[in-house]
């Protein structure tokens, strides 16, 4: 990827964990927040940070102005209305994202960070705001966009690796589990630079065992999304 890569929501959990990696890995990054030199992992030295609001898309353009790749990483509110409710960020703040990333023709690959049980509409979170129907339909943006683009549905997140540190990619919704933000940026990660995640939305868990050292396995056994859709 020739240019940097945009985390939004970079000065979050599971996003500042992908900023730190990307960083590492000697990638140019921008973490794009709300309040960039608040958040509850700073940014490491030398890595841009942008001041922006996904509910307001031209606040947006400037920080993603040339960038190869983009990971949305949002945790909304829980209000059925409301400046932070699922709507306004997961739905309409994935939308202004992608209007803004591709407003000079770019093709950025983009991440979606989005959760397991988006399609049992019947599961108890949906109370929260609608927090599934909206994830759901930030998702279907997204597929929707004709870009490069990988959805990741963590399970139960956990900031350690009590349930192990091997992991599992599924599809279509039906499992439960855990998994830690760590494991969840890594794939992130992986994602932009593996070929093979493009075009699949899928769960991920820990298990017992070892982590993965070559995750191109792991995204070369999913399905592709528009085989999931024709079945």
């Amino acid at each position: 990827m020739d240019g940097p890569i945009a985390v939004i929501g970079g000065a979050g959990r599971v996003g500042g964990l992908v900023t730190r990696r990307l960083h590492r890995l000697g990638t140019p990054v921008r973490v794009v927040s709300r309040q960039p030199d608040r958040g509850s992992v700073p940014p490491p030295e030398g890595v841009e940070t942008y001041r922006a609001d996904v509910r307001y898309a031209d606040t947006l353009e400037r920080a993603l102005d040339g960038c190869s790749g983009v990971v949305f990483s949002v945790e909304p509110g829980t209000a059925e209305s409301g400046p932070d409710c699922p709507e306004s960020t997961v739905h309409d703040g994935v939308r202004n994202v992608l209007a803004a990333a591709t407003r000079h023709g770019e093709r950025p690959h983009f991440v979606l960070v989005s959760q397991i049980f988006v399609t049992r509409r019947d599961h108890p979170m949906n109370a929260y705001g609608r927090l599934l129907d909206w994830r759901l339909r930030g998702e279907e943006a997204v597929r929707d966009s004709a870009l490069p683009y990988t959805v990741v549905r963590p399970s139960w997140l956990t900031d350690d690796t009590a349930a192990g540190s091997r992991v599992r990619l599924e599809q279509e919704d039906r499992g439960s589990g855990w998994v830690s933000r760590s494991a969840v940026a890594e794939a992130c990660v992986r994602a932009l630079r593996t070929p093979e995640a493009a075009g699949r939305t899928f769960e991920i868990y820990n298990e017992p065992g070892s982590a993965p050292a070559d995750w191109t396995p792991l995204f070369r056994r999913l399905a592709p999304d528009r085989a999931l859709i024709t079945r």
